[in-house]
């Protein structure tokens, strides 16, 4: 029986969780690890395309994004803390400060999520703590998608 496509945010999150989190400790080229990874999936179009946008952005911005983490994680520099919860708090960060399309609220909760199920229940609350102090600072609606300000601007 052929396996059902994939049709939503949960799995090709999940999707995106696994690739950096893989290329946190293999670093090779983005495209080429790409290709290699996808052979391996079955994503629709849009979900593929959705989750390459949001894993090459938190490629290019990732020291931007350990920052903003290591700043609001109190006495957690990002290269201290576990893999999962760093990598669910870069993809979350990611989309906050750069995916108009997703709203703040969602992308924490998501990460949340991960975070209780690849780490801990600690982790979760870790990661929630860390992401809603940033949303915090970030003149964006929490709950509705539209474009993020800084305050000050």
């Amino acid at each position: 029986m052929a396996q059902k496509k994939v049709n939503g945010r949960r799995q090709t999150r999940e999707w995106i969780m696994q690739f950096l989190f893989q290329l946190d400790f293999n670093p090779e080229p983005v495209d080429t690890s790409l290709a290699d990874f996808w052979a391996e999936k079955d994503p629709i179009a849009r979900e593929k395309c959705y989750a390459e946008e949001i894993i090459k952005g938190v490629v290019q911005h990732r020291d931007e994004l350990d920052e903003k983490l290591s700043q609001y994680a109190k006495r957690w520099d990002s290269d201290r803390m576990g893999a999962v919860d760093r990598t669910v708090m870069r993809v979350a960060l990611f989309e906050m400060l750069y995916r108009e399309d997703v709203p703040p609220i969602v992308s924490i909760n998501e990460a949340v999520h991960f975070a209780k199920d690849f780490s801990s229940f600690q982790a979760g609350r870790f990661v929630n703590g860390v992401l809603d102090r940033i949303r915090k600072d970030i003149d964006r609606p929490a709950r509705t998608t539209g474009k993020p300000r800084k305050r000050g601007d």
